[in-house]
């Protein structure tokens, strides 16, 4: 091997050297962020703003605008790169946001570029030192209460917030199969609210399902976020003639619908 070739090789071993410490700053960075705002932010904000829903408003801005930051931070550091499509669609209000699930950090992209964002938390995160403080002021809905769970998010829905749910209820699988549950069809049906499919793609593949944190990828992923043409409940409902089996087909379709997405993707 030459001598230039063996500069590239060491650069490139450099380079993701890097990319596995900022990767590890980053994790640190969002676990302070989150502490800080639980014991500095959030108590300020109670005191300034009594009333309870125009402080969670305040707050799910808040949160917005860090994780903003937080991901423009993943970028300058070339943890990462990314690309949106389609952002003009989430300007609306009482949206229904159904996005398939590759990675750890899903979340985090679309609560950064969604307005007015809801979603639903695992329990666990209600009781974690460096979530607790922005889950509770935000007034995420928990899936501890699953009875009243699909209620809560109708109520969501019905008072104007977007409402952001990854219908496999955990990061898509290794082997990249998609299965959806059929809880978020339950919610469109009984809301009446059309579905806004968001198609999340990262080349090369990294925060997957069993995937460690420092498990970089040779070359920083590039995150492509696609905000789709809405899916009309309604056909479904009226094809169907009953919520169950509307719920039912609609699962089936948009687990075709988002496999096809992804596949397609990657094929090309």
């Amino acid at each position: 091997m030459g001598a230039t070739g063996a500069g590239a090789v060491l650069f490139k071993r450099l380079e993701r050297c890097w990319r596995v410490l900022a990767t590890g700053f980053s994790f640190v960075l969002f676990a302070v962020g989150g502490l800080l705002l639980r014991i500095l932010v959030f108590p300020v904000l109670n005191l300034l703003v009594w009333e309870r829903q125009l402080r969670v408003l305040v707050a799910r801005q808040i949160i917005r605008l860090v994780f903003r930051c937080f991901v423009g931070c993943m970028r300058r550091l070339g943890v990462l790169d990314y690309d949106i499509s389609g952002l003009e669609r989430l300007e609306r209000q009482g949206l229904l946001i159904l996005a398939n699930h590759p990675t750890l950090i899903d979340t985090v992209f679309l609560m950064a570029f969604v307005k007015r964002a809801d979603c639903i938390v695992k329990g666990r995160l209600w009781d974690n030192p460096f979530t607790r403080g922005p889950v509770r002021a935000a007034g995420y809905i928990s899936n501890e209460y699953g009875g009243g769970l699909v209620e809560d998010c109708i109520r969501s829905l019905r008072g104007g917030g977007n409402l952001i749910i990854f219908p496999e209820g955990t990061r898509t699988a290794c082997d990249g199969q998609i299965s959806l549950k059929r809880g978020a069809a339950n919610i469109a049906v009984r809301s009446l609210s059309n579905v806004t499919p968001v198609v999340i793609r990262c080349l090369p593949p990294t925060l997957g399902k069993g995937v460690k944190w420092w498990q970089v990828p040779p070359v920083a992923a590039h995150f492509s976020i696609e905000v789709k043409e809405d899916i009309d409940v309604h056909e479904f409902l009226a094809k169907a003639g009953s919520e169950v089996l509307a719920a039912r087909h609609l699962t089936a379709y948009l687990q075709d619908y988002f496999r096809k997405e992804s596949q397609g993707h990657a094929a090309a």
